[in-house]
């Protein structure tokens, strides 16, 4: 098979020895490269990301296998043509060495320095949100949400521009006019932006929800009156979960009312019905009680901001008053403290006696109002209607 390739006669020794002089060298220069590389990488996140080693050993060994090919690919002709083999016609092995040196540089150069740069956005994008969500408390939660936001926005578009500007100084490197592309491309541009006015206003409208901080991964959000959970901020669209596990796409232009409702805190806000034959200030102090004692719970206390808000009889019914509160909680967390809440109302209320209220006949004999637990002893717990801030 040598001789095939080579003119003349053919040592195989010399062949043997020139590949494995060619390989070690090879060798070599990729472990250098992998060594400086690793370091580098290690430098810029190093104890500032947990998942670093999942991000650095992939560049590393592309780093060094295209080392490898490259210098192989490079000494492997010259290698045998110092030990004396020469090409048959039709193989011009020096020529073939000196475009893999000049341009197969240049082109593995640019794949290796575009798929750096996408690694090092990605990097960059992660300890950025690291060093937003230092810390903790109310403020660590939101810097981290708006964080993870920008993050996976900066990170999809810095990919598609370096992918982008790669393909094309690749195809110029193999002596490809892109003049012709980039005209085409600005046709197709202008052509897309005439008929896909849509899209633009979808991006443009993403744009602008994301600069202003309308909303937030991870925030919770109504879009359009559906309610749901942010997972995922893009240009053009915006994904909410439901509390169902339904996953809902809005087109960030077709968006017409947004209400977030866990930027910066959350309400959770009870309306309670209260017995006409009830005093609505002892009703009163018995939820601030019951509040006070909810803060000092290990397990719900951290996510309470302020005590109990009773804002007083907000309307009256043919057979009840309606009592107002709303308690103040970290964002998400509303659900969780207002049911716990509603819980220890239901038995607060019954160990004071106080009774539901409910339509009461003319004819019927009405409750002493000089003894209200007594009238109420056989009744049951009032009820207790919400109208959470939240899911």
């Amino acid at each position: 098979m040598l001789t095939r390739l080579f003119e003349g006669s053919v040592d195989r020794q010399s062949v043997l020895l020139a590949l494995a002089l060619t390989i070690v060298v090879a060798w070599i220069a990729a472990l250098l490269v992998q060594r400086l590389a690793g370091a580098g990488l290690h430098a810029l996140g190093r104890d500032r990301l947990a998942e670093s080693a999942t991000h650095f050993h992939g560049p590393v060994r592309l780093l060094g296998s295209g080392t490898f090919l490259l210098v192989f690919g490079v000494l492997l002709f010259p290698a045998f043509q110092i030990v004396g083999l020469h090409p048959r016609t039709g193989i011009d092995l020096r020529s073939l060495a000196e475009w893999m040196f000049d341009r197969g540089l240049h082109v593995l150069l640019i794949v290796i320095l575009a798929y750096a740069f996408v690694r090092i956005t990605a990097l960059l994008a992660l300890r950025f949100e690291h060093d937003m969500t230092v810390g903790t408390g109310l403020d660590a939660m939101e810097r981290g949400k708006r964080a993870r936001t920008l993050s996976a926005v900066i990170r999809n578009f810095m990919t598609g521009l370096i992918i982008g500007i790669a393909v094309l100084m690749i195809l110029k490197q193999f002596e490809l006019d892109i003049t012709p592309i980039l005209t085409g491309a600005g046709i197709v541009g202008l052509g897309v932006g005439f008929g896909a006015q849509t899209l633009v206003r979808d991006i443009i409208s993403g744009f602008f929800l994301i600069l202003e901080n309308q909303v937030r991964v991870g925030d919770e959000a109504a879009i359009n009156g559906t309610a749901g959970l942010v997972e995922t901020i893009n240009l053009r669209t915006i994904v909410l979960r439901d509390i169902e596990g339904t996953v809902h796409v809005f087109p960030n232009g077709a968006i017409n009312t947004l209400a977030n409702r866990s930027k910066d805190y959350s309400y959770y806000v009870v309306d309670l019905a209260v017995s006409y034959y009830d005093d609505s200030d002892r009703v009163a102090e018995v939820l601030r009680e019951v509040a006070a004692e909810l803060q000092t719970d290990p397990a719900f206390g951290p996510y309470i901001l302020e005590p109990i808000e009773i804002l007083g009889i907000d309307a009256f019914t043919e057979w009840s008053t309606r009592l107002k509160a709303r308690i103040k909680t970290v964002p998400l967390k509303q659900g969780a403290v207002g049911r716990e809440l509603r819980r220890r109302i239901v038995k607060a209320f019954r160990q004071h006696g106080f009774g539901i209220p409910f339509p009461v006949p003319a004819t019927a004999v009405r409750p002493d109002p000089e003894n209200p637990g007594h009238a109420a002893s056989e009744q049951e717990p009032p009820e207790v209607t919400d109208r959470s801030a939240g899911l």
